[in-house]
């Protein structure tokens, strides 16, 4: 639970994840534009907010209180980790890799199989 919390902690200190507490007002303010017009859906109203820009009309303040509708000025951080995200990641490899060949410390006649087989059916012998 304690991973969690300071996970989202540096989350919300550290990217634009801070906005989603402003989910609320997009209720609110839709259904403030509801009042004013029944006919409006929820995907009109958030094409008229979000898909052409910011045009100043009568509601320019109300409409700047939705989430990612400005940038925060505190939030600079959220702007310089970007900038520094390498184009393009390179590896080599430095060393050559070496095969090593296992060796048998067998000899020739202990692999002979038969060999052994042999001696398993003998007889018994009483010295």
């Amino acid at each position: 639970m304690t991973a969690i919390f300071f996970l989202a902690m540096y989350l919300f200190a550290t990217t634009d994840a801070y906005q989603l507490l402003k989910l609320p007002v997009v209720f609110q303010h839709f259904a403030e534009h509801r009042a004013e017009d029944k006919s409006i859906s929820f995907l009109a109203f958030l094409d008229m907010h979000y898909m052409h820009g910011s045009p100043k009309d009568a509601d320019y303040d109300r409409d700047m209180q939705l989430p990612f509708k400005k940038a925060c000025p505190d939030c600079v951080s959220c702007i310089a980790a970007a900038a520094f995200v390498p184009i393009t990641m390179s590896l080599s490899i430095e060393k050559t890799l070496v095969q090593i060949v296992p060796q048998n410390y067998f000899t020739q006649d202990q692999l002979l199989i038969s060999a052994y087989l042999a001696s398993i059916w003998q007889p018994p012998k009483f010295v």
